[in-house]
């Protein structure tokens, strides 16, 4: 799960899409800032982002609008342009591209203890990857391993990994907001296509930590969307799986395309 590169935040009320190459991004009035919580829990907000390289689904709208500068979901703020890392130094894993069967097939839970070591050293490594792209989050089926990993920073930079690095092992999901927000998402296994996406504005969560410790936790706003995106990992899903069926239509010639471009045939949509 990640993008970065300069991107548009808009928020309104209602709105008509279509598709821009190059938009500009300004917002908020300063550099990475996030978007204020909605005021009531009934509502459902419109948060758009979108991205400045390629010719993306960007919002257009004449009613009211507020704008400054903000990193396209699931980058690293500041927002820097989109990587594919390839291969990193220190990992012979790289991410996978749809239709990778990996991305739909089932995910094993982990045993631990036994796997503690491969796992706490696989988890390093998807670090390291999600670092190299740029990323907020990655999980393991995206690297082509099919265990219930994620890991994930929100800050997206290295720096700060003491503080804000966080692996979880056999991750679940045991309460849903009934308040939603819609934010455009995007995802390095599916490159240079983005769309918006519903989800629940806050979670409660239970996992492990690779050592085996138990973690009951709350996710809120931006780290509840983190981590709601690269769960759907663990479960087969994938972000192009919660598009409305006409955000489907317009992002069907890019998954056309990346069809083509896979090399194999084995791909799964």
């Amino acid at each position: 799960m990640s993008i970065s590169k300069y991107s548009i935040f808009v928020r309104r009320a209602g709105s008509t899409g279509a598709f821009l190459p190059n938009a500009s991004a300004f917002v908020n009035d300063s550099l990475g800032s996030r978007p204020a919580a909605a005021s009531s829990d009934s509502t459902c907000p419109r948060r758009f982002i979108t991205t400045t390289t390629k010719p993306v689904h960007q919002i257009n709208d004449n009613d009211n609008e507020r704008s400054g500068i903000l990193t396209s979901l699931f980058s690293s703020p500041p927002s820097r342009e989109e990587v594919n890392p390839g291969v990193v130094e220190g990992t012979d894993f790289t991410i996978v591209m749809y239709p990778h069967p990996s991305l739909r097939a089932e995910n094993d839970e982990v045993a631990l203890p036994d796997e503690q070591e491969s796992i706490t050293k696989l988890s390093k490594e998807m670090l390291k990857i999600m670092y190299a792209a740029e990323g907020v989050g990655l999980a393991a089926p995206q690297i082509g391993v099919n265990k219930r990993l994620m890991v994930y920073n929100p800050t997206g930079d290295p720096r700060n990994w003491m503080s804000d690095e966080t692996i979880l092992v056999n991750p679940r999901i045991v309460e849903y907001s009934n308040a939603k927000d819609e934010e455009i998402e995007g995802c390095l296994s599916f490159p240079d296509m983005q769309g918006e996406v519903i989800r629940s504005k806050w979670i409660k969560v239970e996992a492990m930590t690779p050592k085996g410790r138990k973690i009951k936790k709350k996710f809120k706003g931006w780290e509840a969307r983190i981590f709601q995106h690269e769960y759907d990992h663990l479960e087969g899903t994938v972000y192009t799986d919660r598009l409305s069926d006409e955000t489907k239509k317009k992002v069907r010639p890019r998954l056309n395309e990346l069809i083509e471009e896979y090399d194999g045939d084995d791909g799964v949509e």
